[in-house]
């Protein structure tokens, strides 16, 4: 073979390999999908707690894509209007559904239905059957923290405590309190089971009836900040002041009603704008093929009161 074919033939190897290694290489690194359309499922878009959790999935779904479209509506914890809601986003091609369920069983069907059309669906908020994933607050530990204040705070006497709808959320915060509460045996609960629906009516149409019902009360724990707000107004339309009201969300209005000196004294803080972050950041992880390190997504929640609400950086 002439010195020219050898060199002719060693080129044509060189260019045959070139051409299989960015064939391969191209495969490897073939596009990652495209995130375009993230349905959100929430209990009440009046409530700022769920305002600032879309506020945090919206964000992060366009760094992602900064035309992504972001559908969120109210459930208004109805199960049937949440699943009607998911079809919808089925229809329209969603590639992450954000759920807060309204029931965290029943809602289960719908979740499959969306998961068998190829959508990504990660719970916020309180857990729900057949997700993907789940971006919730430690609401046990938020319950004992809450309540721990009420028992060091009054140590006796007696207290109220407003529950709400009975998803997972508040289950578990009610748990967490009646932990903390087991260790102040000389603290009476007079009342547990009146549902605030997590709402300042709500918490204000409760209270009224409790103020009514027990004239003597130091405390009360509700299981969100709404809830307490309500709660405050109806204490101070019947000229009630002397009572200590601890809550959970760290929302906007319970951090001014601490500093301004009011009723509200303590409230356990979730972070809803990261909570929506994260869960859009998991759901297009797995959409890209990426599982998370773990399926259930616990943020841990701080007690703010007077001494610590100068630190918190709230929403």
């Amino acid at each position: 073979m002439s010195r020219t074919a050898r060199s002719s033939r060693f080129l044509c190897s060189i260019a045959a390999l070139l051409a299989g290694s960015l064939g391969a290489g191209a495969a490897h690194a073939a596009p990652s999908k495209t995130l375009d359309t993230v349905g959100i499922s929430v209990g009440s878009l009046g409530n700022p707690y769920f305002v600032s959790l879309v506020r945090g999935a919206t964000e992060a779904a366009h760094k992602i894509n900064p035309q992504a479209k972001i559908l969120a509506v109210s459930s208004e914890y109805d199960l049937g209007k949440q699943s009607g809601q998911i079809d919808n986003f089925i229809s329209a091609g969603a590639d992450i559904i954000l759920l807060a369920a309204a029931d965290p069983n029943a809602i289960g069907t719908a979740v499959s239905r969306a998961r068998a059309a190829g959508i990504v669906v990660i719970a916020v908020d309180v857990a729900a059957k057949n997700v993907d994933a789940t971006v919730q607050t430690d609401n046990t530990q938020a319950g004992r923290l809450a309540c721990k204040y009420l028992g060091e705070t009054l140590k006796q006497g007696n207290i109220v405590i407003q529950t709400g709808p009975q998803v997972s959320s508040i289950i578990e915060r009610m748990k967490g309190c009646r932990e903390s509460l087991a260790k102040y045996p000389e603290l009476k609960v007079l009342s547990d089971n009146q549902n605030g629906n997590v709402a300042r009516d709500g918490g204000m149409n409760v209270m009224m009836g409790h103020l009514t019902r027990f004239p003597d009360f130091k405390g009360v724990f509700t299981v969100d900040d709404p809830q307490a707000i309500g709660a405050e107004l109806a204490a101070r339309q019947l000229h009630r002041t002397n009572i200590i009201i601890s809550s959970i969300d760290g929302s906007p209005d319970a951090v001014n009603a601490i500093k301004s000196g009011g009723m509200i004294k303590a409230t356990a803080s979730q972070n809803p704008t990261l909570e929506g972050s994260m869960a859009v950041d998991i759901g297009f992880g797995l959409m890209d093929g990426r599982k998370p390190e773990k399926t259930m997504n616990l943020i841990e929640p701080e007690l703010v009161t007077m001494d610590t609400v100068a630190q918190y950086k709230g929403w």
